[in-house]
C-alpha cells in the first residue's frame, strides 16, 4: 500500500468520526457516510466521496454543509493527524450505493420475469 493510500484512510477514518460526532449543522443529515478519501501526491489536496441517505435535497444540504465546515474539520484533521500538510477538502457526492441497490433491484425484476416464464 502507497504512502498516500495509508494516509486517504486514515483521513477518511478521523473524517467519519469527526462528522458523526462533532459537526453541528442542522443541513448534515444523520445517515452521512465518508465512502472514499482520494489525496493528491503531495498531499495537498483530498477529494471526499460522501454517501448521503435521502433525497436531492438532503444530499445537496450535506455537501453544502461540509463545504462551509471545510476549514474547521482541516483544522481538526491537523490536530489528529501529523503531517507535514493537512490537504485542502473538497466534498463530492458519491452515489455508488444507490446506483448499485438500483443495478441490484434490476437484476431482481430481470430474474422473477425469467422465472415467470420459465414457470409458463
Amino acid at each position: 500500500m502507497e504512502r498516500t493510500d495509508r494516509i486517504a484512510e486514515e483521513i477518511k477514518k478521523e473524517l467519519s468520526d469527526l462528522i458523526r460526532y462533532q459537526l453541528k449543522d442542522p443541513r448534515l443529515p444523520d445517515f452521512v457516510s465518508v465512502t472514499a478519501v482520494r489525496v493528491t501526491k503531495d498531499l495537498r489536496y483530498a477529494k471526499v466521496y460522501i454517501s448521503v441517505l435521502g433525497d436531492d435535497e438532503k444530499k445537496k444540504g450535506a455537501i453544502e454543509a461540509l463545504s462551509s465546515a471545510a476549514g474547521f474539520i482541516r483544522h481538526e484533521i491537523g490536530q489528529r493527524i501529523s503531517l507535514r500538510y493537512t490537504p485542502e477538502f473538497s466534498f463530492l457526492l458519491d452515489d455508488s450505493i444507490e446506483r448499485g441497490m438500483y443495478l441490484s433491484k434490476l437484476i431482481d425484476e430481470t430474474m422473477e420475469k425469467s422465472r415467470k416464464q420459465d414457470e409458463e
